[in-house]
């Protein structure tokens, strides 16, 4: 029996009450693809910024007096950039609907339209005696690229809050093994801002119930029926024995017109798509994973930005750091700074500096404080409203200012401004291989585990996040983290 055999009148009974049951907990947006209209959305928003900074252009005019430009040749160009700027941005990929919503693609569109303009002004001008005034052409690409881009961002967010109610997702119809099923859900359940939803799965042996959060529809033969019956419009094979090459292929063609994605995916966690690329060996596509670079070009600019960035730092803050030294030595005995022994990069020791926001005498007590840890399930300590904590200790933690001498670490190069969690030598001592990994980059002041929770984050989710940004490093990851540090500092989660 095949993906496309028909099951029994009881087996398609079952199906369709087990799918009209997964179904009623997730909207449906209809046959009508929800793509179609924030595609819309998004031509609407470039093609009004085009057309409203080529009316500006026309109306300033720049450069008329040094170029052989008319007042009708403005006007000209004024309608003529909408529709280029949207051409263009079609060509770069800015309406390719696997990306819709993501801030990082519409900026790439964005600059590689603009760089697309530059390049073809610049053949015109070589090729031919036309001469564009440089005013008019500074003017209209840095007001149609700034603002296409503050209308994608708005409607990136207005996206992410639907998706947050339910809708505007994919609804995934998962076929593979119950174990495979249950770690996809956990995926798609951390995901803050999730693109897809799992309305079901086919497993081998399929028995009604769930495969972890996920309801079971029926088994591998079964998927094309139980996508009918639970509108999903994406099919997620997992790496499972009973899909080997051949039933793949069968369960493509069954599934031709029913579904608009079919998409495997790969055992990898934890590896970013910058990492991954397929490549044709032997006539068989072939994934290709790269290893991790943690040395280069990139981790030296790094390094460079990391200085300058503390010594500017440093220097602007000096003001502020002085009154909270000040703040501290008044409100509570003790100096002003805490100095600890940390592990850096490749299990280095050093003094960790941050101000002093618990009693002198708070490593002594802790003995007492070991059944409220609530980091148990490893070998961080951290205890919600710890008594220790003085009163102007806990408001440096709410804002996160206690952490800011150590810029004065950054600035020595034991550590970084972002990376992983700085450990303490009694850590270190019981990590395992995997978590002795983190120990391969310069710890960081800020990091994935500041900006997804802090000391709310367990052990292991925490390990994971580390693990994670060793993994895939890379300067955007830097630069998204440090915005997202801002949010996570104002929102104050797991600053305790």
């Amino acid at each position: 029996m095949t993906s496309c055999d028909a099951p029994s009148e009881i087996a398609r009974s079952e199906i369709a009450g087990q799918a009209r049951r997964a179904a009623s907990a997730v909207p449906s947006a209809g046959r009508e693809p929800w793509e179609r209209g924030y595609c819309r959305t998004l031509v609407l928003i470039d093609g009004v910024v085009a057309l409203a900074a080529g009316i500006l252009g026309d109306v300033i005019r720049p450069g008329i007096d040094r170029t052989d430009w008319t007042p009708g040749t403005y006007g000209m160009a004024a309608l003529l950039l909408p529709v280029g700027w949207l051409a263009t941005l079609a060509m770069v990929g800015g309406y390719d609907p696997r990306h819709l919503g993501e801030g990082w693609h519409d900026l790439r569109s964005v600059l590689l339209s603009c760089a697309a303009a530059l390049t073809a002004l610049a053949w015109l001008a070589w090729t031919t005696p036309l001469r564009v005034p440089r005013e008019y052409v500074l003017l209209i690409l840095l007001a149609t690229a700034t603002i296409s881009l503050v209308g994608r961002v708005w409607a990136g967010r207005s996206l992410q809050v639907r998706r947050r109610r339910g809708e505007c997702v994919q609804r995934v119809l998962a076929v593979g093994r119950e174990s495979a099923v249950a770690a996809l859900a956990e995926q798609f359940h951390r995901d803050p801002h999730p693109t897809a939803v799992l309305v079901g799965c086919c497993v081998p042996d399929a028995a009604d119930g769930q495969a972890g959060r996920v309801p079971v529809l029926g088994g591998i033969n079964h998927v094309a029926f139980a996508v009918e019956a639970s509108a999903a419009d994406t099919v997620a094979a997992l790496p499972c024995p009973e899909l080997p090459g051949p039933v793949l292929r069968r369960m493509a063609w069954a599934l031709e017109g029913r579904v608009r994605h079919l998409v495997f995916v790969p055992g990898l966690t934890e590896v970013a798509f910058p990492r991954l690329s397929v490549r044709p060996v032997c006539d068989l596509p072939v994934l290709h994973v790269r290893h991790p670079r943690l040395s280069g070009p990139g981790w030296l600019g790094k390094a460079v930005v990391d200085r300058v960035v503390a010594l500017v730092a440093l220097v602007v803050l000096a003001p502020v750091l002085l009154c909270i030294a000040v703040a501290i030595r008044v409100t509570s005995p003790g100096p002003a700074l805490f100095r600890q022994t940390r592990v850096g990069i490749h299990g280095r020791h050093f003094t960790f500096l941050k101000f002093r926001t618990m009693c002198v005498d708070a490593e002594l007590r802790r003995g007492a404080l070991e059944v409220l840890n609530i980091n148990n399930d490893g070998p961080l300590f951290k205890v919600r409203q710890d008594p220790r904590v003085t009163r102007w200790g806990a408001v440096l933690r709410r804002w996160s200012l206690d952490e800011l001498p150590q810029l004065v670490n950054v600035l020595l190069g034991q550590m970084s401004l972002v990376g992983p969690r700085p450990p303490l030598p009694r850590e270190v001592a019981v990590y395992s291989d995997d978590a002795r990994r983190r120990l391969l980059v310069r710890p960081g002041l800020t990091g994935l585990w500041q900006v997804s929770g802090r000391s709310d984050l367990p052990w292991e989710e925490a390990l994971r996040l580390d693990l994670r940004y060793v993994d895939n490093w890379s300067p955007i990851l830097d630069f998204t983290i440090l915005l997202r540090t801002f949010g996570a500092v104002l929102h104050r989660a797991g600053a305790y």
